[in-house]
């Protein structure tokens, strides 16, 4: 008789309300012509004469997850790198389906990573006006957040009407932030964007975000800079190799996470 494998259910406190429940969940990439040769020219003639398909491999990204965050909670993810702490947003984002398990969120989760779609050939004028219509506000709405998100990002005279090619990664990074942030968000998933801001910015991020804290849903933030963490969040959860490793109070984490890798 096969074994069979029992998994204890995810545990709600009756007392706070859940607003993401990650529930077992497996993501799984397929990753194809890895290991392959040649260019992508060789590769598409080698389609062209019906030669043998690229390999694929499998990569276990996400490895059983299961945990509950509640509204008004600020949650840090930590790991090292490729540990899976993008592609677990991703999934919460529901960017990534799951290959088993679920993501059950209350509410529309919104992502703010360092490669925010935002257009470099258009001002950065045009781009706030657009960012904040693609998250659903109004023109009326949009105009009234306009000056607020300019002075939010810090920009130098004038460079609002530059084209974004022209910015720096902390400009455009300061600049994504602050068009993510003029709205009230369900769930705000947030990774690296505040890798790049100087001491000024992540005091303003820092507040802002504890804003967002009370007046929605959760934030989770993904960071390398473990002082950014541990003054933004009150729970971190430590990924390795694609599992929960610990999960709890930020300083408590942080620190382990440190003694064990001496980072």
């Amino acid at each position: 008789m096969a074994d069979t494998k029992v998994r204890k259910a995810v545990e709600i406190d009756p007392n706070r309300e859940p607003i993401v429940v990650v529930d077992d969940l497996h993501i799984i990439y397929r990753v194809y012509g890895a290991g392959g040769k040649g260019n992508a020219a060789s590769a598409f003639s080698r389609v062209l004469r019906r030669e043998s398909r690229p390999s694929m491999t499998e990569v276990h990204a996400i490895k059983g997850l299961s945990f509950v965050v509640y509204r008004g909670e600020a949650v840090g993810i930590i790991g090292t790198n490729g540990s899976g702490k993008s592609t677990l947003l991703k999934a919460i984002a529901g960017l990534l389906p799951p290959h088993s398990g679920g993501v059950y969120t209350d509410g529309q989760p919104s992502l703010l990573g360092v490669n925010a779609a935002l257009m470099k050939d258009l001002t950065g004028e045009r781009n706030i006006v657009l960012g904040c219509l693609a998250m659903g506000m109004t023109p009326a709405e949009t105009k009234a957040k306009y000056q607020e998100i300019v002075d939010f990002a810090g920009l130098k005279k004038g460079f609002i009407q530059y084209p974004m090619r022209t910015y720096s990664s902390g400009m455009g990074a300061r600049l994504r932030f602050a068009i993510a942030a003029a709205k009230t968000h369900d769930v705000l998933l947030i990774d690296e964007a505040l890798a790049t801001g100087d001491a000024k910015f992540k005091v303003k991020s820092k507040r802002r975000i504890e804003e967002l804290r009370k007046e929605a849903g959760a934030v989770f933030l993904v960071a390398h800079q473990l002082d950014v963490v541990k003054e933004t969040c009150d729970r971190v959860i430590w990924i390795d190799d694609g599992m929960m490793h610990m999960d709890g109070p930020a300083d408590e984490v942080v620190a382990a996470y440190i003694e064990a890798t001496g980072k």
